[in-house]
This record gives C-alpha cells, sequence and structure tokens, in this order.
C-alpha cells in the first residue's frame, strides 16, 4: 500500500460481484425499495420497508412543482440553448441552495435545536421552541420550513405526515414542527403553516439522517422533473427564447383520479 492508500465504506466491486453496504446489488434487486436502497447508502444498514415507503412518498413530494422555480427555469434556460441533457440538469441542481430548497438542512438543524434544548434543560418542548424562536428573531432570522409563496395549507405535508402516523414514524421532530406552528402564529399574527420542506426535515430528522445530507433528497426528487421540463424544452419550444416565468399556460390533461 503507497501513501495515496485510503479506505471507503459504501461499495465493493470485483469481477462478477457487487456489494453496496455489504449487500450483493443482485440480491437486493427485485428485493427492495428504491427508497430502501437511498437509506441503505445513507446509513449503512437495511431499513425496514415501511422506511423505504416514507423516503419514497417524500421523494414523490418534491418531484415537480410546476415550470417557474428558479431550478426549473435555469434548467430550461439551458436546455434552450441546445445543451446536452446533462449540461441542463446540472443548471438545474446547482440553483438548488439556501431558498430553494435549502430550507431542509436548515429546518433539520432548527428543530434539532429545540429538541436538544428541551432534553438538556428538562424544559418542555413548548418552552423550548419559545427560546429559540425569540433567539431568531433577535439574530433576524427566519424558521425554515414554514409558510408558503402560493399554499395556505400545503397538502404534501397533510399526507406526508398522515402517512408517517399510519407507519409509526412520527415522534418527537414532527412534534416540534407541530408546536412551531402554532407559536409562529402567534408570535407573528400569521399563519405560517408547515411547508413539504419542512415536513420532510421533521421526518428525516425522526429516521435520524445527517442535516449534511437533508436537501439531497430535494435534489434527488427533483431530478425526473427537471428531466421532464428539459426534453419538453427542447422538443416542444423554439431555441434560444425568452422565457417569461409568469406568462405561461398550462395545457396539460385536467385532474385526473
Amino acid at each position: 500500500m503507497g501513501e495515496l492508500h485510503w479506505k471507503t465504506s459504501i461499495s465493493q466491486v470485483e469481477p462478477n460481484k457487487i456489494l453496496v453496504r455489504g449487500y450483493p446489488i443482485d440480491g437486493l434487486m427485485g428485493q427492495i425499495s428504491f427508497g430502501q436502497a437511498v437509506y441503505l447508502l445513507f446509513q449503512g444498514k437495511l431499513p425496514p420497508p415501511e422506511v423505504g415507503q416514507l423516503i419514497e412518498t417524500i421523494l414523490v413530494s418534491s418531484i415537480d412543482h410546476g415550470p417557474t422555480p428558479p431550478s426549473v427555469l435555469a434548467a430550461r434556460t439551458v436546455a434552450s440553448t441546445g445543451a446536452e441533457l446533462n449540461a441542463a440538469v446540472a443548471a438545474g441542481v446547482l440553483a438548488i441552495s439556501r431558498y430553494h430548497g435549502g430550507a431542509i438542512e436548515e429546518g433539520m438543524r432548527q428543530l434539532k435545536m429545540i429538541v436538544d434544548l428541551s432534553e438538556e434543560r428538562g424544559i418542555s418542548l413548548e418552552e423550548a421552541t419559545r427560546e429559540i424562536l425569540q433567539q431568531l428573531k433577535a439574530e433576524g432570522k427566519r424558521f425554515s420550513g414554514f409558510g408558503h409563496r402560493l399554499h395556505t395549507q400545503d397538502p404534501r405535508t397533510t399526507k406526508l405526515f398522515s402517512l408517517a402516523e399510519e407507519l409509526g414514524i412520527t415522534g418527537k421532530y414532527v412534534e416540534t414542527a407541530l408546536v412551531v406552528e402554532r407559536i409562529l402564529s402567534e408570535m407573528t399574527g400569521k399563519k405560517l403553516p408547515i411547508n413539504v420542506d419542512g415536513a420532510i426535515a421533521a421526518l428525516l430528522a425522526e429516521l435520524e439522517i445527517p442535516p449534511e445530507i437533508g436537501n439531497a433528497f430535494f435534489m434527488i426528487a427533483r431530478l425526473p422533473g427537471l428531466v421532464a421540463h428539459i426534453y419538453e424544452e427542447k422538443t416542444r419550444m423554439r431555441p434560444m427564447r425568452k422565457i417569461d416565468p409568469q406568462d405561461f399556460e398550462y395545457d396539460g390533461p385536467s385532474e385526473r383520479e
């Protein structure tokens, strides 16, 4: 072994054998869900089916949100230049940052601050929430994952929390998110509902996913949506057009069951 020798615990590839976290990939194929595989890669252990089901529901919840988000506009703009698929997808992913899709990581950290404070000081989640919210207010910061420019009650949040409860995966972080929602409304006099990013943050925290990779779930989820918009841009629109983020019309199927 030379001085540049290094180690990895993620995967091992040999002739006729592929191991992912120690499991033969051909043994996992057809036996576990994509959600379970994602958890396995990130956490190093194979989760029960209900965890995989929740992760897949999280991914579906953020698969697309119309043609106006920055990631979609960036991807369509680059696609309009005639760039290859990978370049347009990369442009869309690069637009995912602090104010677009980045609320998941920050929301996870903030929810954890409340839970940790509650446990360290032996105070209720409500007391800890009020203290953290006052601290954020004094610092001129907002709590990530609450409020939405369009939805007054994000339907994705309702579905995610409902399924998580059915699967037995709700706990202190979901409870904390609901407390934050109530107290934020009291403090601001405005209805600031838990949006999909806030719901995902709470559920990933329940699954003990590290906050550092929380935004990865938004990126993974958005890839198929970006590809759909890129393909439409390339096959339906003229090249190098000026893309107005507001002056568009939906002409797809009407609401279906």
